[in-house]
C-alpha cells in the first residue's frame, strides 16, 4: 500500500501542480475566458488515461506463460525507467516553474490556444500513463493494499494542490521530494532487479548464478511461510516495496547494485555542480 500511496500521490500532485500553475497563470495574463477549455483539456487527458490503462490491462491479460514472464519483465523495467526520469526531472525542480511559464506565455502572446490546451493535455496524461505502468509493475509484484493505497494517494494529493492554488500558500515541496526520492530509487532498483528476474524465468537472459545465496528462511510444518521469506508477512512487503529477494540470481544483483551506485553517485555529482555553479545553493 505504501508504494502504490507515494507513486501515486507524487504523479498526482505533480499533475495538479502543473495545473493550478497554469490557471493561475491565465488569470495573471488577463485570460479567465480559458480556464474552462484547459479545465475540459485535464478532463480529457484524465479521460484517454483510463483508456489507456484499460488497453494495458487487456493487453497484460493476453499473456501467459514465458510470453507473460517477458512481458511483465519488460513492463519491469520499463516502470524502472520512469521512475528514474522521474527522480531525475524533480533534481531541478527549480527551472520547471520557470520554463512551463515561458511556454504559457508564447502560446499566450502567440495566440496559439492550441498550443496551450496541449501542453495541459500532455502534462496531464503523461502523468496517468505514468501511474498506470507503476502500478502495473505492483500488481505482477503482487503488492497488497494496491487500490487502498491508490486512492489514498490521489485524495492527498489532490487536497494539498487545491489547498496551494487556493490558498496561495508558499509551500517548499522540495524536502517532501527529496525525501521521496529516496523510497523511489528503492522502487526503481526493485523494480529494474524484478523485471531482470522475469527475464531470467524467461530465458532471455542467463543469471550466470541461479542464486548466489539463499537467506529465505524454511517452509513451516503446516505449509505457511516464515514472516522473513520472500512470501512471508514482512518479506513479501519488502519484495512489493523494494523488489526484496531472498535468494536472488547473479545478474540481477549485479543490476540492482550498478542501478543504486549509479544513480546516487549522479545525484551527488549533480548537486556539487549545482551548487558550485550557484553560489545561493551552497546556502541553502
Amino acid at each position: 500500500m505504501l508504494a502504490s500511496f507515494i507513486i501515486v500521490f507524487r504523479e498526482v500532485l505533480e499533475a495538479a501542480l502543473i495545473l493550478g500553475i497554469i490557471l493561475s497563470y491565465i488569470h495573471r495574463a488577463g485570460r479567465p475566458d480559458l480556464r474552462i477549455k484547459i479545465i475540459l483539456s485535464a478532463l480529457a487527458a484524465i479521460g484517454a488515461s483510463i483508456i489507456g490503462a484499460i488497453l494495458f490491462n487487456t493487453l497484460s491479460n493476453g499473456f501467459s506463460g514465458r510470453a507473460e514472464e517477458v512481458f511483465e519483465g519488460i513492463v519491469m523495467i520499463a516502470g524502472a525507467i520512469l521512475v528514474t526520469t522521474m527522480i531525475l526531472w524533480m533534481m531541478n525542480e527549480s527551472d520547471k516553474v520557470k520554463k512551463l511559464e515561458n511556454k504559457l506565455e508564447n502560446s499566450l502572446t502567440s495566440g496559439r490556444i492550441t498550443t496551450l490546451l496541449a501542453i495541459v493535455f500532455i502534462s496531464i496524461f503523461r502523468e496517468g500513463i505514468e501511474i498506470v505502468i507503476f502500478l502495473t509493475t505492483l500488481t505482477a509484484k503482487n503488492s497488497s493494499g494496491l487500490i487502498t493505497g491508490s486512492l489514498l494517494g490521489f485524495a492527498a494529493a489532490a487536497f494539498l494542490g487545491l489547498l496551494i492554488f487556493v490558498w496561495g500558500k508558499k509551500i517548499s515541496l522540495s524536502a517532501f521530494f527529496r525525501s521521496t526520492n529516496i523510497l523511489l530509487i528503492l522502487f526503481a532498483a526493485g523494480m529494474l532487479a524484478y523485471g531482470i528476474h522475469e527475464l531470467h524465468e524467461a530465458g532471455v537472459i542467463p543469471p550466470v548464478i541461479e542464486h548466489i545465496y539463499d537467506i529465505n528462511p524454511a517452509v513451516n510444518t503446516d505449509g505457511s511461510y516464515p514472516i522473513f521469506h520472500e512470501k512471508g508477512a514482512v518479506g513479501s512487503i519488502l519484495k512489493g516495496l523494494f523488489g526484496y529477494n531472498g535468494n536472488p540470481a547473479l545478474v540481477e544483483t549485479i543490476v540492482y547494485w550498478l542501478y543504486l551506485i549509479g544513480i546516487v553517485t549522479f545525484q551527488i555529482t549533480y548537486k556539487k555542480r549545482s551548487a558550485k555553479n550557484n553560489p545561493k545553493l551552497r546556502t541553502s
